[in-house]
């Protein structure tokens, strides 16, 4: 991507950017809403940052490696810990964000608003 000197910090930023649902690209190719990263003075990495329905679906996949089962098989409690932990991140402001963490979880977003709604109660 860059000089060899840029490897250990591409190295560092990876997991992140593979977190966020990002892309990793050389900084000449780099479009008006990517971000570059410098490293000691010169442009070592872009980074594609994802739309934010893909980082919901990214989001949603790193929730099921951490719990190590499929969303919907969760019990109750657990999947209103995921929707808490979901709008913490803003998971909902995002089109069709209830409906997507309705179908991950098994449920209807007529449950996923009963779980938000409780949380806000509480």
């Amino acid at each position: 991507m860059s000089g060899a000197g840029d490897e250990p910090f591409i190295a560092a930023v990876k997991p992140l950017v593979d977190a966020m649902g990002g892309e990793m690209i050389p900084p000449d190719e780099a479009g008006p809403d990517d971000v570059v990263l410098s490293w000691e003075g010169a442009d070592a990495v872009a980074v594609r940052l994802p739309q934010l329905a893909d980082s919901l679906d990214h989001i949603l996949a790193a929730m099921e490696r951490r719990k190590g089962m499929p969303l919907a098989d969760l019990d109750r409690k657990a999947k209103q810990e995921v929707v808490r932990i979901l709008e913490a991140r803003g998971a909902f402001s995002v089109r069709h964000g209830v409906e997507t963490v309705a179908s991950a979880l098994g449920v209807s977003r007529f449950t996923v608003y009963n779980y938000l709604n409780r949380e806000k109660s509480t």
